[in-house]
């Protein structure tokens, strides 16, 4: 039982004025594995005051600096990482054959920003004036519960190489991963008050992160219910936002695709992260021409993917992350057979033989209109829904009626007709028969899921503005 009783301001561990606790849960055993003592909005204000203080001198150091502080923090984040490995196993129930690319990308995202850093120019010239790309402020970072730790040291990174200090809200819900990344932070020996982690509800510690008048910019990635409120209260004070919110990603087969490649690729795409993430693709879109094809070759691949212990290696997807998650993911699969759509695999409750835990069935649903629900909302779980279509264009135009836009998929066996496909969608990002993350590349969504881009030099100019100074000639 690990109980967690400090947060991380001003440089150091401190008690919070806050004194609720929150319960730690293993989503595998449903059992109580700790808990943590949540900061209040008094605490938020301690921390953004210490982030404050801290900016100016923060603000004008060199880029050399800079760099040097964020080898620091990878190095540090690096040697936690068989520590953060076990805690995103048990806390968050992310499988073995997923944690360990889940832990190392804490690490990376860190070094991903020092290698973006070294080439960014911070003074450029347009026409007879002198352009600075200038730190906004104090940033304050909120982060979810599906990657914690990457989101803490992701959003962190970006927020330093710009020359931003920050304060950071991480889920509740991830206190355990929150406190090996702290710890070692702390071990990379940044001047106190530069970064500030402050674990509390999204209520009172986010609620003061969005309204406070000293922060200059709020970074946030979660449900677009949030965001939207995110957005109306940081409008009050004009706050610059980057939001990174829901999707239903539309993975489209064209009726050129391998079927050998395609379906495994739809089947990882659509239950990545235990289907617990934003960019998924939930909606498989196929050619009507070939979908008795494609039913039976994902009837059988969905048979090789395991839920149930996240320990086994055979395991593909874990538990859901709380109880909560799992009676949101069992609601969307009634409404599915409610509404009409033929269930092809999975279905309610849990998998044969597992007794305890927050697992669903990896769920396929055929027959689906893109008006239904079950393809309209997104249900961040192992349910996958096929969408058929007539032609290439239709085909376009479902994926993209929809008020997300995230990421997107096309698999097909032409290259060149992919990419034309590609280029039509309306996504912050579209693989082509891939499902490869490049971190020097934006990532961010169009409508509603969200606004803004985060990852490389984009990443880094969200936490900045450009000052044209004339005259120096």
């Amino acid at each position: 039982m690990q109980i967690i009783e400090q947060i991380y301001i001003d440089g150091a561990f401190v008690t919070p004025h806050g004194d609720e606790y929150f319960d730690l849960f293993n989503p595998a055993t449903e059992q109580v594995i700790g808990r943590v003592r949540l900061a209040d909005a008094d605490d938020a204000r301690r921390a953004i005051a210490a982030a404050k203080r801290a900016f100016p001198a923060f603000s004008r150091t060199s880029k050399d600096e800079r760099i040097a502080m964020l080898r620091r923090m990878h190095a540090a984040v690096l040697a936690r990482e068989d520590e953060l490995l076990e805690a995103v196993i048990e806390e968050y129930g992310a499988p073995v054959s997923r944690a360990r690319w889940m832990a190392r990308h804490a690490s990376d995202v860190i070094e991903q920003a020092a290698k973006t850093l070294e080439n960014y120019a911070f003074v450029r010239r347009a026409g007879t004036a002198e352009v600075v790309m200038q730190p906004l402020g104090v940033a304050g970072l909120i982060t979810p519960w599906n990657s914690d730790a990457g989101f803490i040291c992701g959003k962190l990174a970006a927020a330093l190489a710009a020359g931003c200090t920050a304060v950071i809200k991480p889920s509740e819900m991830s206190a355990i991963q929150t406190r090996i990344v702290t710890e070692a932070l702390h071990e990379a020996q940044l001047p106190p008050g530069v970064f500030n982690i402050v674990t509390g509800r999204g209520d009172t510690v986010g609620a003061e992160i969005s309204s406070h008048p000293d922060i200059a910019k709020v970074s946030f990635t979660g449900s677009t219910v949030v965001g939207r409120t995110i957005l109306r209260t940081a409008s009050e004070t004009f706050k610059r936002v980057t939001l990174e919110l829901g999707g239903k990603s539309p993975m489209i087969v064209l009726d050129d695709a391998n079927f050998d490649e395609a379906i495994p690729l739809a089947l990882n795409a659509g239950f990545m992260n235990s289907g617990q993430a934003c960019i998924a693709g939930t909606r498989i879109l196929v050619p009507q021409s070939r979908l008795h094809e494609f039913e039976e070759g994902i009837v059988a691949a969905v048979a090789g993917f395991q839920s149930g212990d996240p320990r086994d290696p055979q395991t593909s997807i874990g538990p859901m992350v709380s109880r909560k998650q799992w009676d949101r993911v069992q609601r969307y699969i009634r409404i599915g057979i409610d509404e009409g759509a033929r269930l092809l695999a999975g279905g309610e409750g849990r998998p044969d033989g597992v007794a305890a835990g927050w697992f669903v069935r990896p769920t396929l649903f055929t027959e689906v209109r893109n008006d239904m629900t079950i393809a309209r909302e997104e249900i961040f779980g192992p349910v996958l829904s096929i969408i058929a279509y007539r032609d290439e264009q239709e085909a376009i135009a479902i994926a993209n009626d929809t008020p997300y836009g995230l990421q997107a998929y096309v698999c097909s066996s032409d290259l060149a007709r992919a990419t034309a496909v590609a280029s039509q969608i309306e996504a912050g990002r579209v693989l082509v028969n891939t499902l490869a993350h490049e971190p020097a590349a934006p990532f961010g969504g169009f409508k509603q899921s969200g606004i803004g881009r985060e990852y490389g030099a984009y990443g880094i100019e969200a936490f900045m503005e450009p000052k044209a100074v004339l005259g120096v000639l």
